[in-house]
């Protein structure tokens, strides 16, 4: 049995458009070390007839330096020009990384360490340069990009979320997405005023570090709405090691009274890793006051036929720890006798936000309808019941997804609004043409928000796979290309570029003004003080 596989042949006039692609039989018993040979001499090949590659990649989260990544260690491997190649990483902000920046929890920094490995792309002196303080969009187009590079890759994650559509939900004061209340409390410049609402939903009147005797009502049970849990629980006091934004310290207090966790399908499909549930599990004993609350009935809801499938099915391991973890939970619950409390509940599906009695125009409760679950393993869906329960809430964190939305240089027949991402094939938005380079999209963009940061290497590679396929045809028109012409087209507009030794003045700052010794950085969480630090 044989299949064909491409390689190299060239026609008798020996330049480039004379190296065509043609089928050799191949033996699927060939070792994948020949396979191997056969691609990396047509790329080493192919190399030597062409000048060196100019790409630009928009954002800096870790999509963008994943895609940077695998881009440069493929081109460092096939030698000859493209070890020449540079790489521009344009990011918004005056700082890189985006989500491990402003996204992960801050008592988790064992995966913040991520950055340890971008770092190593800009400090590598191979061709790959940080504009921040640059936004597409707003100092230059996506066509401008375009025009000056071979290649254009959106990697700017998701900036909306997607809503409940509930009656009020626009409304009353004190529903927040979980997407502005994370990235309140992880310093991001562009949510500072989050604080405000929150204060005032806890009733956090004054700085004390007393334990604030509200109620809230998380919505969505992926990792994100179990991490908004567990901050609200261990309070400012809780971790004020960590590098979570100061302003955070006195509205979170020690904590919150009760936190409810709400999901419409049962525990068996909820989106939680037994990492996150553990922690919640485990905040009593690590001394932070907090019991965690399981109903066994509910868990019995949900334990469907279908849902025992799901467990014994061949990737139902993760599910089968969660589920042990959750029975035994169940049954410590006559434990209760912390000062605050975790409830998490399934088979809860929001129907409406109920106003505050004493107040109209504030969020008094949630009201929530049973559901039960219906259809085969793998694609049950919750119904209603009609039975209802009222979830008291002075706050709301909904927690039910990410959303893109379109830079707003980028042509709308290219973004899928509904679904929140660029359309695209296999990472190609647009075909490079001899006036543009190609347009291509990594990370959330690209696929939606599904994953954890490691989820964004694959994705990276196959992006990359395309753009190298593409980069072996005749390249866009040359002109003035690459990271002289970028810099010099900002300078031009007089725009306040962060590079990357820039970016080092803000590190500095942020190192020398923590509040203790264990705390990784002090963010510095103004716009203006960030590039002003950055350019002194």
């Amino acid at each position: 049995m044989f299949r064909t596989l491409p390689c190299v042949s060239r026609r008798s006039n020996g330049n480039l458009s004379s190296w065509a692609i043609v089928a050799r039989p191949f033996d699927p018993k060939q070792s994948q070390v020949a396979t191997e040979a056969y691609r990396h001499r047509f790329l080493s090949t192919i190399a030597k007839h062409q000048r060196p590659k100019k790409v630009a990649i928009v954002g800096s989260g870790p999509s963008g330096c994943y895609t940077a990544k695998y881009l440069r260690a493929a081109w460092d491997k096939s030698g000859g020009v493209d070890e020449e190649s540079e790489i521009a990483i344009i990011e918004r902000l005056p700082t890189p990384y985006g989500l491990v920046r402003f996204g992960v929890a801050p008592d988790h920094p064992e995966v913040k360490n991520v950055q340890n490995d971008f770092n190593s792309l800009f400090e590598s002196k191979k061709g790959i340069q940080f504009y921040g303080n640059v936004e597409v969009g707003r100092d230059l187009t996506i066509d401008e990009l375009r025009s000056r590079f071979d290649a254009v890759i959106l990697a700017t994650g998701c900036e909306s979320d997607r809503k409940l559509g509930l009656p009020n939900e626009e409304n009353l004061t004190g529903i927040l997405s979980a997407r502005e209340f994370v990235a309140w409390y992880n310093g991001h410049p562009d949510f500072t005023h989050v604080g405000n609402y929150v204060r005032e939903a806890l009733g956090a009147e004054t700085d004390d570090q007393d334990i604030h005797n509200a109620s809230v009502c998380i919505v969505g049970q992926g990792n994100v709405a179990l991490d908004c849990a567990r901050i609200l629980a261990k309070g400012g006091k809780g971790l004020f090691d960590t590098d979570i934004a100061s302003h955070t310290l006195p509205v979170l207090g020690n904590g919150v009274a009760q936190i409810t966790v709400v999901g419409r399908r049962g525990h068996i499909q909820g989106a939680f890793t037994i990492k996150e549930l553990r922690e919640l599990v485990q905040l009593k004993e690590e001394g932070f006051e907090t019991s965690f609350v399981v109903r066994e009935d509910e868990l019995d809801l949900g334990s469907t036929p279908a849902s025992i499938e799901e467990l014994e099915s061949a990737g139902g391991r993760p599910k089968q720890r969660i589920n042990k973890l959750l029975r035994k939970a169940a049954t410590e619950n006559e434990e209760i006798d912390a000062p605050k409390r975790i409830d998490l509940r399934f088979l809860m599906s929001p129907s409406t936000w109920e106003p505050s009695q004493n107040d109209p125009s504030r969020l008094g409760a949630v009201i929530c309808e049973r559901t039960r679950l219906v259809g085969e393993p793998g694609r049950q869906r919750a119904i209603g019941s009609g039975e209802t329960e009222r979830i008291p809430a002075q706050l709301a964190l909904v927690s039910i997804g990410y959303k893109a939305v379109a830079i707003s240089s980028l042509d709308e027949k290219y973004f899928d609004e509904d679904r929140g991402v660029v359309k695209h094939v296999n990472g190609r938005i647009d075909n490079p043409n001899p006036s543009l380079g190609g347009l291509y999209a990594a990370g959330w963009l690209k696929r939606g928000a599904t994953g954890i940061i490691g989820t964004n290497i694959p994705d990276a590679r196959e992006t990359v796979a395309t753009i190298l396929g593409d980069l072996q045809r005749p390249p866009a028109a040359e002109g003035s290309r690459g990271n002289s012409s970028l810099s010099s087209l900002l300078e031009e507009r007089g725009v306040k570029i962060v590079n990357w030794e820039a970016y080092q003045r803000i590190v500095d700052r942020e190192s020398v003004q923590r509040r203790t010794e264990s705390q990784p950085r002090e963010k510095i969480t103004d716009l203006n003080e960030l590039i002003e630090t950055a350019l002194v």
